[in-house]
């Protein structure tokens, strides 16, 4: 082979490194994955180290992008369309931006919700409920006892307390996000624990401008965790997962860059980073 000449790499040898099969490979190839395999002679295949890096970028991408949308990039690299291989990654980049959004709003919104037991804000006094509410069978803006039961909160106070219309805790009991239970002898809605920290829940959600059909799997989740608290260790798995992929992406686009090194080596060179100043020495 001459010193020019590209090294050949069997299917084999593209397996072996990633622990996969031959079958694989040739499977990546098929679905666009890899760049068209030269053939010998006698029809077998033959890669070279361009091949390889395509199969290390694929398996980089996977870890961030997932399986479907590594092939799409791929896919766009090796027919030369590389602005929607990069459309892509930037398509990603600003979803996981969303996701790290919607993350601190879900921690700030369980954050304004009171612990179970507690009392803060305090319980509205008779006399300064806001709006009415409806007993059972009765027209709108019939006349709601003032103050709270030992069950729990009335309509009118809970809807001041969270300074919002008593018609706004009625449309979120229909969308299944507030459960109160009603009052056996008066037939009022009453609030007990568990239905006012899901008020406030989602209070705090609809502040961050979330829909309620985007509220309702997490109040889903507190219901069956039996509060906020132990949503804790969902909330880090979460984090996690978000910091995780964050770095997959930075991986797999650090392999996508190699690959188009090798795919065109005389294309466009990237732009030289800034040359840092030199240190000033510290003197003692």
């Amino acid at each position: 082979m001459s010193t020019t000449e590209k090294p050949r790499l069997r299917p084999v040898d593209l397996a072996r490194e990633h622990g996969m099969s031959t079958q694989a490979v040739r499977n990546y190839e098929d679905a666009g994955i890899l760049p068209a395999a030269t053939r010998t002679e006698h029809g077998y295949r033959t890669y070279t180290p361009m091949h390889a890096q395509a199969s290390r970028t694929f398996r980089a991408l996977t870890a961030g992008h997932g399986h479907a949308m590594s092939t799409a990039i791929m896919c766009a690299v090796n027919s030369g369309d590389v602005g929607s291989a990069l459309q892509m990654i930037d398509d990603a980049h600003v979803q996981l931006r969303e996701e790290r959004a919607t993350l601190r709003s879900v921690e700030h919104a369980l954050a304004g919700v009171e612990p179970a037991g507690t009392t803060r804000g305090g319980v509205e006094p008779a006399g300064t409920t806001r709006g009415g509410v409806e007993p059972a069978g009765t027209t709108r803006g019939g006349v709601e006892p003032a103050g709270t039961t030992p069950a729990g909160l009335f309509i009118g106070p809970l809807a001041h307390k969270l300074g919002v219309e008593p018609a706004t805790l009625r449309k979120w009991e229909r969308a299944g996000l507030v459960r109160p239970h009603r009052d056996r002898k008066t037939g009022y809605r009453v609030y007990a624990e568990s239905a006012v920290r899901d008020a406030q829940l989602t209070r705090q959600l609809r502040r961050g401008g979330f829909a309620l059909r985007q509220i309702a799997p997490l109040i889903a989740h507190v219901r069956s965790a039996g509060g906020v608290e132990p949503l804790a260790d969902l909330m880090d798995d979460w984090r996690g997962r978000i910091h995780a992929r964050g770095r997959a992406m930075l991986t797999g686009a650090a392999e996508l860059d190699r690959y188009l090194v090798l795919r065109n080596p005389d294309g466009p060179v990237r732009p030289e980073l800034p040359v840092a100043p030199p240190s000033v020495p510290v003197h003692r």
